[in-house]
């Protein structure tokens, strides 16, 4: 009778966790609390470079680009939205149609690099690109005063003016929307980073002149973080088997030359932070470049965290499978105080992880390898 008792007490954590069968367990002492698909299918069948951002009314807002492979005029914007235990199904809610001709033909572009992003004040913004190639596409806005339920048309930012080219933007005191960009030459083939501002929410520009000739050091889509007061870090992907970081210590205005970090970059896309307590974590594959070939591999996919923003070290690992693609992270922490980050998941789909960052333990590189567990 007793066992029989025992089997009626246990069933309820049973059906719990059959309910719940989407959700990983995590060992008490993992960071990592939740691991889920944004979407197990959809009406595209590649998907890229995602971004994410907590809207005004608490709502997780997620966007990327997908349709049937990177470059494919029929490549969109696509959103999802979670407000409770799951994600909405993926929406378009911007593509790359300039005009439709005469004759009925769509003249149409892909659309590359959403980024989200909510001011202190006003609605959630997100910003994209459109073009044929990164050498040669411009930068778009629209606004959602629902927290992403529905968006504006897009609007054509000015001639030159790109918006953020991947990672998100950062808000100065000053109200002032710093947006790390950068540029892919068409003719000289140089990467090269600028920041980009607005005081407006989009609707006047400046910008700053190429803070780096890229060609000695190239690098493209920098993260911003801050070093306490006016300092900001700028840390992002390079051609130099290394990220690339600078600084600036008048909120973005002048920027010290670009240098190589401590850590390895294969040509890939990286996201950072900074959290409410200062440190700064950082999302990026631990591997090198390949000597003579585009880049590298893209797993590992791994989470680092530093003190500085000088000297990292090693969290943990995200994704791990060899000769598989786990690429193009975005990482946010929401007022909980939770992590979020999302990243590309075989070209097929978005993962969403969740990070207690009070549970983050730290351990040094060794030679510069990830530590050995």
């Amino acid at each position: 009778m007793s066992i029989f008792r025992s089997l009626l007490a246990f069933l309820p954590v049973a059906i719990g966790i059959a309910l719940d069968c989407h959700r990983p367990l995590f060992s008490q002492d993992s960071p990592m609390v939740l691991s889920e698909f944004i979407y197990e299918e959809a009406p595209f069948p590649s998907c890229h470079a995602s971004t994410l951002e907590e809207a005004a009314d608490g709502t997780l807002v997620a966007a990327w680009f997908g349709g049937t492979h990177e470059k494919n005029p029929d490549v969109g914007i696509w959103v999802s939205r979670k407000n409770g235990e799951r994600w909405t199904p993926p929406v378009e809610v911007a593509n790359g149609i300039q005009y439709t001709k005469t004759d009925g033909t769509i003249v149409r572009h892909p659309t590359w690099n959403p980024v989200l992003f909510q001011p202190k004040q006003g609605p959630l913004l997100l910003f994209f690109k459109a073009g044929p190639t990164p050498q040669t596409w411009w930068g778009l806005m629209t606004t959602s005063n629902d927290h992403g339920l529905s968006w504006a048309a897009p609007r054509r930012l000015p001639e030159g003016i790109l918006g953020p080219i991947k990672n998100k933007p950062i808000q100065l005191e000053n109200g002032t929307i710093l947006c790390p960009t950068s540029t892919e030459d068409p003719v000289t083939d140089a990467w090269q980073v600028h920041m980009e501002s607005t005081k407006d929410l989009g609707l006047s520009w400046s910008r700053t002149g190429a803070l780096n000739d890229g060609k000695t050091f190239a690098a493209i889509q920098p993260s911003l973080l801050r070093t306490g007061g006016n300092g900001l870090l700028a840390v992002g992907r390079s051609r130099q088997n290394r990220l690339f970081e600078m600084r600036s210590s008048d909120g973005g205005m002048n920027w010290t030359d670009m240098k190589a970090s401590m850590l390895p970059n294969p040509n890939s896309g990286t996201d950072a932070v900074t959290l409410k307590d200062g440190r700064h974590l950082l999302v990026y594959n631990h591997v090198p470049g390949t000597p003579g070939k585009w880049g590298g591999a893209r797993s590992p996919l791994n989470l680092a965290v530093s003190n500085d923003g000088e000297k990292w070290q090693a969290a943990f690992i995200l994704e791990s499978t060899p000769k598989e693609e786990f690429s193009y992270p975005a990482i946010i922490q929401t007022k909980d105080g939770m992590v979020h980050i999302t990243y590309t998941w075989h070209r097929k789909k978005i993962k969403h992880i969740v990070v207690d960052p009070k549970r983050i333990a730290s351990r040094d590189y060794v030679n510069g390898d990830w530590p050995i567990p």
